[in-house]
């Protein structure tokens, strides 16, 4: 199991093209690579329509053990322990922390989304969680009903909590430096870099870690 980095930008898969079809395994590979390669120092498979989940997370454990980069599986432990992925995402209706970590090994990285909520990245943390992750703080084509999250937020969880902060929605390069000052250590993209040339978009964000 690899350890979750301090800082840094969370790609999270886009598995449709712009035409909201599905992508073909190989081409989401490769796009991983570009975004690796472009400074991605986690990436999430996420995909809430999969046809072969267990296969493309079996592949993309394997290309990001050969970055040196955490694959986390979202939502599902179950797939993360048959690809043997590094850990998990849950969100609010995902199963248990304690659970989680039970069924994944004490080594496993557990992240948690919190939204809005302090007091349940403070819980997260007392249970044994990786990191919290918060939002969405910017408008989302990828998670447009998503509760919108205060920058204050980062402020007040920065100052309550030992765990790295990832902030989540809408997060653009433009923007993103706003959402570090206020207290986040990692941002997670979703169409920031899968919707344009990847290696590039990567890039645009790791420049806001360097600054």
């Amino acid at each position: 199991m690899k350890a979750f980095p301090a800082r840094g930008l969370y790609a999270i898969t886009q598995t449709q093209n712009n035409q909201t079809k599905h992508k073909s395994a190989a081409v989401l590979f490769e796009e991983v690579v570009a975004i690796i390669r472009g400074g991605a120092v986690v990436i999430q498979y996420r995909d809430k329509n999969p046809a072969n989940a267990l296969f493309v997370a079996r592949e993309l454990v394997k290309v990001c053990q050969h970055h040196d980069v955490p694959l986390i599986i979202n939502d599902d432990v179950e797939l993360a322990i048959l690809s043997k992925a590094d850990g998990v995402h849950l969100g609010k209706d995902d199963g248990e922390i304690i659970a989680a970590k039970k069924r994944l090994g004490d080594a496993a990285i557990i992240g948690v989304s919190c939204y809005n909520s302090v007091e349940r990245a403070l819980a997260a943390q007392s249970l044994g969680a990786t990191y919290v992750a918060f939002g969405r703080f910017f408008p989302s084509s990828s998670k447009p009903l998503a509760a919108p999250a205060d920058i204050d937020t980062l402020h007040k969880a920065k100052a309550a909590i030992h765990l790295p902060i990832v902030a989540i929605g809408g997060i653009l390069p433009e923007n993103g430096g706003q959402l570090l000052a206020a207290g986040a250590d990692l941002l997670a993209v979703i169409g920031g870099v899968f919707d344009h040339e990847p290696e590039q978009s990567a890039l645009a964000y790791q420049r806001l870690f360097n600054e």
